[in-house]
């Protein structure tokens, strides 16, 4: 047999589309030639494969090879392609007789050695192939290919259930099981259970408005601002937001893990955990979106069903800052390039601190600051109006007093604010089906309605705050949050002090 097909899978963002190995041996001169839009990695390959076929004992065919991957359009890249084309050059060449090949999908970088390395992506392809056999919740009838994957990769492929995971320490094994001799045993270890360790909120002493304020935006999943001198704890604040958010459902936990796989970071001590991510203010608008030749999730889809954490506002490049209105809105980014396209999830609670001008000491009773009114406006300057206009909840934070850093700490633990936290998000699940703060307009006008006194004092707020229209729902959606966690009944309208604590966060960051 001069001719092997084997199923692999290639990654576009988030999907991973089926790849067609196909190798044929012809007599010639001895070439080894890769089609089907390899990028670097893949046509690298060429050395990989031939260092591990002898070095696992078997002879390298002296003959015409060709290997093509399809489909032709689908751009290939990394090194997962290395064991179907060294598969499909032996069972080519006759060295030994396969059988079931288009029941696998196989996916694994070869070592010189023939050792097999994890490769990056694993979820993602595993996903895939359950999703195309069937619903996920059929897993006895489930007609999912097995999958041969490196054994390094196989806890992690191990997450999405009902797969059949076949994993392989190297190249000689996985021979062994198409021949019939020696077969793989299947990889059934459940992830096991992981407790979640997050910074707690009784750390932080003092700053009752900044924390009511934290658990507001966790209630309901809304964007926070904090603004205040250098010490105040603004830091430590956003580093408990995880903390005080639900446990993570099933479906967040894989979406989450699986975009890191796809950047090659997730670590089984991740698992069920929110993540939170705090880039440098010096990170370019591809780390923070996303980029790259290849598209590669940034910082903000790494931050998916978790916390994004901005430290220095005004420092991030406006370009970069720019850069998240759309995903704030959508909830995930588009990456455009000129040959590839690619969307990542980007469901975020955005969390940023910054000072109140260049110095920091804005407002001290000591009167430290010396910036001019000028350097204060064009510091401030630096955020637009149409990000701060999608930025829920906006708040000073001033410097702790000595009374109260001398104080124990009393205050309470994170665990007790997220019972409040998880209760209040559980009403608006049953309620609408969603966290307040992913309300569209139409839906604002049916489940945040105020009452006589609410409407009247939003409307003057509307009037002398100058407030545009997105402001005002979200001024509702805030208050509906509030509402949500003082227990107040789904059919009970908005009462005045509702909304009196949701316009409070609105009033922006003058002192």
């Amino acid at each position: 047999m001069s001719l092997a097909v084997l199923r692999s899978r290639a990654l576009a963002g988030l999907a991973a589309p089926e790849v067609t190995v196909e190798v044929h041996l012809a007599a010639g001169l001895p070439s080894f030639t890769l089609v089907g839009l390899p990028d670097t990695e893949v046509k690298e390959a060429r050395d990989r494969v031939r260092a591990a076929i002898q070095n696992c004992g078997f002879e390298f065919p002296q003959r015409r090879i060709t290997v093509n991957l399809a489909p032709a359009d689908l751009p290939k890249e990394s090194g997962r392609f290395d064991l179907p084309i060294a598969l499909g050059i032996l069972i080519a060449a006759g060295q030994f007789k396969a059988s079931d090949l288009d029941a696998h999908e196989f996916v694994g970088e070869l070592a010189l050695s023939g050792e097999l390395r994890a490769v990056r992506g694993t979820l993602a392809m595993c996903a895939a192939i359950r999703q195309e056999a069937g619903p996920w919740h059929d897993t006895e009838h489930s007609a999912a290919r097995a999958f041969v994957l490196p054994l390094a990769s196989a806890p992690e492929a191990a997450l999405i259930p009902g797969m059949n995971i076949l994993p392989a320490q190297n190249l000689l094994q996985v021979c062994a099981h198409l021949a019939g001799r020696e077969l793989l045993a299947p990889f059934a270890v459940a992830p096991a259970p992981t407790l979640a360790h997050y910074p707690d909120l009784s750390d932080v002493k003092g700053q009752a408005p900044a924390k009511r304020a934290l658990e507001v935006a966790a209630a309901g999943g809304h964007s926070l601002l904090m603004s205040g001198p250098p010490g105040a704890g603004k830091s430590m604040l956003a580093q408990r937001l995880p903390g005080l958010l639900p446990p993570m459902t099933a479906i967040e936990a894989l979406e989450s893990a699986a975009v890191h796989s796809l950047a090659g970071s997730f670590r089984m001590a991740q698992w069920n955990q929110r993540p939170f991510r705090a880039p440098h203010h010096s990170a370019s608008s591809a780390a923070l979106v996303g980029g790259g030749g290849t598209p590669q999730p940034g910082e903000i889809s790494l931050a998916h069903n978790g916390a994004l954490f901005l430290d220095e506002l005004p420092e991030f490049q406006r370009g970069v800052l720019e850069a998240l209105r759309e995903p704030l809105e959508t909830g995930h980014i588009h990456i455009a390039r000129a040959a590839r396209r690619a969307v990542f999830p980007a469901r975020f609670q955005l969390v940023a601190a910054m000072n109140p001008c260049p110095c920091g000491w804005l407002g001290a009773a000591d009167g430290k600051c010396r910036c001019t009114p000028d350097q204060v406006a064009r510091y401030r300057g630096k955020l637009s109006g149409p990000l701060l206009d999608r930025i829920d909840l906006m708040l000073n934070v001033p410097a702790v007093d000595a009374a109260d850093l001398a104080a124990r700490g009393d205050g309470e633990a994170s665990a007790t604010v997220r019972a409040r936290v998880t209760a209040a998000r559980a009403r608006q699940q049953t309620r609408q089906g969603k966290a307040n703060a992913l309300l569209t307009a139409a839906e604002v006008e049916l489940h945040c309605l105020p009452d006589c006194g609410g409407a009247a004092l939003l409307k003057r707020a509307m009037q002398q705050l100058g407030l545009t229209a997105r402001a005002y729902h979200r001024i509702l959606k805030v208050a509906r949050t509030i509402a949500d966690l003082a227990g107040i009944p789904d059919g009970a309208p908005l009462s005045t002090s509702h909304i009196a604590e949701a316009v409070q966060y609105r009033r922006g960051l003058a002192h």
